[in-house]
């Protein structure tokens, strides 16, 4: 953990960097965090609530870049607040109607304020990047991903949710593999949020490549190939131990099936390459087919020593039954 801060926190840090040179980018952003933290929305005052310092930081700049407003900036802290309270506000009425009509606000539009972003804004390829960069910086966390894989952005309604799914999905063109989805959560008071989620690493890596957190995408993909590599390892490992357990065994068979024909008739009365291989395998329980095979005369390749472990096999399996040996 680098500084101490989580991944989470230093994906939002980069992601809060990255300013796009477009006007309608920075609007389609704007929009996408004005939609997950605006509280209280009306025609006369916008006011951004968050407990993340990078998404006040990120909306006062957008704000300043795009409208020229100097947005005033309220710090809530003590009794009842886990954390800081970071509250954005614009109260000029004037200013407060020039950036809805702009990000085509629902309320402008005399819709319902809890309505999804106008897609229209989001119609260029540029925009929905934009846009997915905001709704991770308002709401979204990811798990350090040495521990696991999870992505997730919180969304306060479905319809809202639908949206930013549909928008993240439109990158993948409905890639095998790769679609976020949605689950409902619920919260105090028997209210509900809807969480969209990715659960994959390359779905993970790819919507860090969409928000542009380049370095995080390095760090995570250098995570990736260090897990991969050592999940490699040790499913070869895993492998080779499942093959030297299944010889061992198959050996102990072999050296039982040949102790009972010892012990019934005797190993002098196989035939002669049989009982050969019975004396060699009796010596040596360790050695593995094609080594076995090696040391007989003449020397013979794997699959005949296995055709004759097969006949010693019958032999055994025949006296077991009690039938008489030839």
């Amino acid at each position: 953990m680098a500084d101490g801060k989580s991944f989470s926190m230093r994906v939002k840090e980069e992601a809060a960097e990255q300013i796009s040179s477009r006007r309608h980018c920075q609007i389609a952003e704007l929009a996408a965090m004005i939609s997950l933290c605006g509280v209280g929305i009306d025609k006369k005052k916008i006011k951004i609530q968050t407990e993340n310092v990078c998404v006040i930081k990120k909306c006062f700049t957008l704000l300043k870049k795009t409208f020229n407003i100097d947005s005033a900036i309220t710090v809530r802290s003590g009794e009842g607040f886990r954390h800081h309270l970071y509250i954005l506000t614009v109260q000029s009425e004037e200013r407060v109607r020039e950036v809805l009509e702009a990000v085509k606000h629902p309320v402008i539009q005399g819709l319902d304020p809890e309505a999804p972003v106008d897609d229209l804004i989001l119609q260029r390829n540029c925009c929905r990047r934009a846009f997915v960069r905001g709704c991770f910086l308002a709401a979204g966390s990811v798990t350090d991903p040495a521990k696991s894989y999870h992505l997730e952005i919180v969304c306060p309604t479905e319809d809202k949710a639908k949206q930013l799914c549909s928008c993240i999905n439109s990158f993948w063109q409905q890639e095998e593999g790769m679609e976020a989805k949605i689950i409902a959560r619920s919260k105090s008071g028997g209210r509900r949020s809807f969480v969209v989620y990715l659960k994959e690493g390359n779905q993970i890596s790819d919507l860090l490549n969409i928000c542009e957190t380049y370095r995080c995408l390095m760090e995570m993909e250098n995570i990736r190939v260090e897990k991969e590599i050592a999940n490699s390892l040790n499913r070869k490992l895993n492998c080779e131990m499942a093959n030297m357990v299944k010889t061992i065994n198959a050996a102990q068979e072999q050296k039982n099936d040949i102790l009972l024909i010892e012990e019934r008739i005797g190993l002098e009365r196989l035939p002669a390459e049989l009982e050969q291989l019975a004396r060699i395998r009796l010596e040596d329980t360790e050695i593995s087919l094609k080594e076995l095979g090696e040391k007989l005369t003449p020397p013979i390749g794997k699959s005949g020593v296995n055709h004759r472990l097969r006949k010693i096999r019958k032999i055994a399996d025949d006296l077991r039954a009690g039938k008489r040996y030839p």
